[in-house]
């Protein structure tokens, strides 16, 4: 223990931030095929479009590369949020691969078309424009970096709330070939490959396919299916090609095809329909729903062309051409029980074409970026949904009797064309004094068209059947242009060479489009002329942009030459216009019962949003107990206090005392301590690596409106993992647990009801009403083993 007295100060000040740590910077990768680096180094990103020490950003940024997330078990992109403060990154309701993401408070719930992220996601600097297919999943990743606050003046697509990057791995100048293969709790069973090979000495292929299949949670004790099981295959290549010094060339494309089954949700009260007497069921991951007349299926894929060329010391020039494609068929059981009471069978497809072209500058003083953007996207919904009359329900009961009964279809398509200009140079006006400045102007041109028919006798012809037409209740079609100027300045100076202190003002905007679920015939008589006019049709369907005013002052340092890096930043958001997307039953025949519901998205919101964020790394101790073992520490945490300042409800009144911010706790925290230490086993020499992870999350709602059954209260997951991996890493044998106390927590949710002051429940859509929630993965265990070359 000869070093670890040196090292009292440096342990005493990580364990007085203990409770509220976690993990936030990434070590460093060696060359390929060499071992992990074990100490932290220093962290580069690409967060502001060139390369630079994570220390030398002034923004929040937290960065994990593949390695430390590999360590962590890390599955799917949603389980970054565990280690990053102030951020929700879930799977989103009825759905195995829709992702919904918030930042800072700032996001997106509703993936239905029409609306645009508040988080942006890129792969490989490529915007994907829906949320549809964005639960990737994490293999030969070379990082993931998370950026919080609004981002346009450094990226092609504005978002308004922050970003995630996906970053794949680039190809070797040397042949790699790299196999994973693990079993584990729930009939687990995943394969990963990935290899690479030069042709020549300027051309490079590679490629990676994944076929990652688990058993379900739970069951659907109506189809006998497994519920929350995982079936899926993807893949990626991509070809490399130096044409000379100067000039690069990157073509890539992926695929990935979902067969896992419906993920049903659990309904959290009795029927509320005699004669049915269905009570809760035990296991939260357990349904009734009965709905099958589609199978659940996503299928997504797209390509990219990467063109980068080097025309002096100063001036690079990049092209980024990009197309993306995805479709996937739904069957969602609103109310998770067999008859057909709300029931949602569902189409979602998207495309996108999108070209970016850069102009970067890199001098002794002056460095920034000049980019032009342009995104040609397509994005449909159709679905139906099934609601009994009174007279149907007891022809609905199983899943063997065709559903006969109402009927309301809704076909919506948004296309949006959008492009951009935007700037940001940062001028160095010492060694130690910076100011960047950036704008970004943007113009968004929405086209919606709405067909919303009412049928009877079963479903559409989208989902098998042939009803007959009752009533077309919409039959819209829209046009509208948002526009919108957004700058930044941000002052930095370097208290010393190995620390920043920085002030950023940026401004973020979100555009406006057409509720496509919106149903004219709903529209309200504003003037009260006794007659709906085409321009009060035209405000009940569409909603405006909303604005954020972000303001952030932050601190990053280095210490005990890189023994103890950390990052804390303190914000303030002015957040404007908010877009609330909500849904309302709507009763078309007057007979007492919602046989429908519509689409009612306002800019009812005003909301003021501050918090703080402290992240770091430190290696608390060395040759502890022989002479090449490490302890490392990582930590984050987060605080967010978000306010609506307004909230016109649809009567016009103000009831933001009564609304939250949704999907956006207040703390969030963790901590990953680790240990590495030479190990042999049967004479071959290797090393030790065992890591516990603690990651905290406080109180959260799913809606505005607070719920009692579906917001989630503060819980605490903890993971821990083991790896032994030769000299060199060329095999690895892990072990990984997660969620090992088996926590139950909520992540979405439905809700249809109305709670009465005695504890009942009253229906808002159908006769059974809908309330059911979805919930986080439960304890699992999984043992792998991989082999590098």
């Amino acid at each position: 223990m000869n070093k670890l007295t040196s090292r009292v100060a440096l342990i005493a000040l990580a364990a007085s931030a203990l409770t509220p740590l976690a993990p936030a910077f990434a070590q460093v990768d060696d060359d390929a095929g060499a071992q992990t680096e074990r100490r932290f180094g220093p962290v580069v990103v690409t967060a502001q479009r060139r390369e630079q020490n994570l220390i030398d950003v002034p923004l929040s940024v937290s960065a994990f590369d593949g390695d430390l997330l590999a360590k962590l078990g890390v599955v799917d992109i949603t389980e970054v949020a565990k280690i990053s403060p102030n951020v929700t990154l879930e799977v989103s309701r009825g759905t195995n691969s829709t992702l919904t993401a918030f930042i800072r408070g700032v996001g997106q719930q509703d993936p239905v078309a029409g609306f645009e992220a508040g988080v942006g996601i890129y792969v490989d600097d490529v915007y994907l424009n829906r949320p549809q297919s964005a639960v990737l999943d994490v293999f030969d990743v070379e990082r993931i970096e998370v950026l919080r606050g609004p981002q346009g003046t450094l990226y092609g697509r504005n978002t308004i709330g922050g970003a995630v990057k996906y970053v794949t791995r680039s190809l070797a100048n040397e042949p790699t070939l790299k196999v994973r293969a693990a079993v584990g709790s729930y009939g687990q069973k995943e394969v990963v490959v990935s290899a690479s090979t030069p042709l020549s000495d300027t051309f490079r292929v590679g490629g990676a396919i994944a076929t990652l299949n688990r058993d379900g949670y739970g069951e659907n004790i109506i189809t006998g299916q497994d519920n929350y099981n995982k079936d899926v295959l993807s893949s990626r290549v991509s070809a490399e090609w130096d044409v000379n010094p100067d000039f690069h060339i990157r073509l890539s494309g992926d695929y990935t095809k979902d067969d896992s089954n419906a993920r049903q949700g659990h309904r959290l009260i009795p029927d509320q329909f005699a004669p049915f007497t269905y009570p809760v069921l035990g296991s939260e991951y357990d349904t009734r729903a009965g709905l099958n007349v589609v199978k659940q299926e996503s299928e997504a894929y797209g390509g990219s062309l990467v063109a980068e060329y080097t025309v002096s010391d100063t001036i690079t020039l990049k092209n980024i051409l990009a197309y993306r494609e995805d479709e996937s068929t739904s069957p969602i059981d609103f109310d998770s029980l067999p008859e057909a009471d709300l029931d949602v069978p569902a189409i979602y497809a998207n495309d996108q074409l999108s070209e970016e072209f850069q102009i970067l500058y890199s001098g002794d003083r002056l460095n920034g970026i000049v980019g032009v953007y342009y995104l040609d996207a397509n994005a449909s919904t159709v679905f139906d949904v099934a609601l009994f009359e009174t007279g149907d329900l007891l022809n609905a009961i199983n899943s063997t009797t065709a559903y006969t009964g109402l009927n309301a279809q809704t076909f919506g398509d948004v296309g949006t064309k959008t492009w951009s200009i935007f700037g940001d140079f940062t001028f160095d006006l010492t060694d130690r004094f910076s100011v960047a400045l950036g704008a970004r102007y943007t113009e968004d041109e929405r086209t919606s068209k709405v067909l919303r028919r009412t049928y009877n006798g079963g479903f559409s012809e989208f989902f098998g059947g042939s009803p007959n037409l009752l009533a077309t209740t919409s039959d819209f079609n829209g046009k509208a242009t948002f526009d919108d100027f957004s700058p930044r300045v941000s002052v930095s100076y370097k208290v010393t060479d190995d620390s920043n202190l920085y002030a950023t003002y940026s401004q973020g905007f979100k555009g406006g489009s057409f509720d496509p679920r919106g149903q004219t015939s709903a529209a309200p008589d504003l003037d009260l002329s006794g007659t709906v006019s085409d321009a009060e049709i035209y405000d009940f369907m569409q909603f405006d942009p909303e604005e954020v005013d972000s303001y952030e002052v932050g601190y990053k340092g280095s210490q005990y030459g890189g023994d103890l890096s950390y990052s804390v930043a303190a914000f303030y958001s002015d957040y404007k216009d908010v877009q609330v997307p909500g849904s309302v039953g709507i009763d078309t025949d007057d007979d007492g019962v919602n046989d429908t519901f519509t689409g009612v998205t306002t800019n009812a919101g005003a909301a003021t949003i501050w918090g703080v964020e402290f992240e770091g790394n430190a290696t608390l101790a060395e040759q502890v107990f022989n002479e090449s073992d490490l302890f490392n520490l990582g930590w984050s945490v987060g605080y967010v206090d978000a306010q609506y300042d307004e909230y016109i409800d649809a009567f016009g009144n103000d009831v933001a005392n009564d609304r939250v911010i949704q999907n956006t706790p207040d703390w969030t925290a963790s901590t990953r301590l680790s240990y590495d230490t030479p190990l042999t086993i049967m004479d071959n020499n290797g090393r030790l690596l065992m890591n516990t992870l603690v990651s905290y999350r406080g109180d959260s709602s799913q809606f505005e409106s607070p719920n009692p059954f579906l917001d989630q209260p503060a819980f605490t997951l903890w993971d821990v993992g083991m790896r032994w991996e030769t000299e060199g890493g060329r095999w690895g044998f892990s072990l990984n647990g997660k969620n090992l106390t088996d926590e139950r927590y909520i992540v979405a949710g439905y809700n249809f009801v109305n709670i009465n002051s005695n504890g009942t429940f009253t229906p808002t859509l159908g006769l059974e009403g809908t309330l059911t929630g979805f919930y986080g993965d439960p304890r699992t265990v999984t043992f792998g083993i991989d082999f590098k070359y």
